[in-house]
């Protein structure tokens, strides 16, 4: 432990500023505090602290502070309607109709309902989609497929979702796909986790089918990229 801190000592005093630099970063930390809350006040909605966000999400702070920045640049009342939300969307996938997709992937981040995404949605799910477990981005994604929220995912609007994906990636998808592919996707999926054949799959089927078939897994995985 002695020869460690003796170490640790030894790169302190090699590596020590002199005290204008120390003032100097002093100043641009102050600078960029300022800054921020001139910024912040600008906003028609604050978001929560830094530090609860941390704290709900598998984000750093400095990574909360990065994706702050952007989604300002993009949304600088620091909410986003759904029309702006689709605009911003479109840009990611030029050759094909991303709109209704974008649709139903903003009704997913708006998890309150009340017609605008926030930063807190927003990193939230992103939080979920980037780096939450298996079993936390497949009820992330089942709540997607519940186009309704009633609790339940039936086969209308599991096929709203795989076309409208479908339609997002347009005429570039390969192998290039026939009209009817996306009713063949959703008729294989559905089969399989329809479990006791209701017309209906639940939580519980969905979440049990995804983890037992990699073949789901797989294509789920390719649907979450576009997300």
């Amino acid at each position: 432990m002695g020869a460690v801190m003796g170490t640790f000592s030894s790169l302190q005093t090699k590596q020590r500023r002199p005290s204008k630099d120390i003032a100097w970063w002093y100043y641009q930390y102050q600078r960029d505090k300022i800054e921020d809350e001139l910024e912040m006040t600008m906003v028609c909605h604050r978001p929560e602290g830094l530090e609860q966000l941390e704290a709900q999400t598998n984000f750093t702070k400095r990574e909360l502070q990065v994706l702050y920045r952007g989604f300002k640049n993009e949304c600088p009342s620091g909410v986003v309607n759904e029309e702006t939300f689709k605009q911003i969307y479109a840009q990611f996938f030029p050759h094909g109709d991303a709109s209704m997709y974008a649709h139903y992937l903003f009704h997913a981040f708006d998890t309150t309902q009340t017609g605008s995404v926030k930063f807190e949605d927003f990193v939230t799910a992103l939080s979920i989609l980037l780096r939450g477990t298996v079993h936390e981005k497949l009820r992330w994604t089942f709540n997607l497929y519940d186009i309704n929220k009633d609790g339940y995912i039936n086969k209308e609007e599991m096929m709203d979702i795989v076309k409208a994906i479908y339609d997002m990636m347009g005429k570039y998808t390969y192998p290039v796909l026939k009209e009817d592919t996306p009713r063949q996707h959703v008729d294989i999926f559905f089969q399989k986790m329809d479990k006791n054949k209701d017309g209906i799959v639940t939580l519980d089927e969905f979440l049990e089918s995804c983890q037992e078939d990699d073949n789901i897994m797989r294509s789920l995985q390719l649907f979450q990229n576009v997300m």
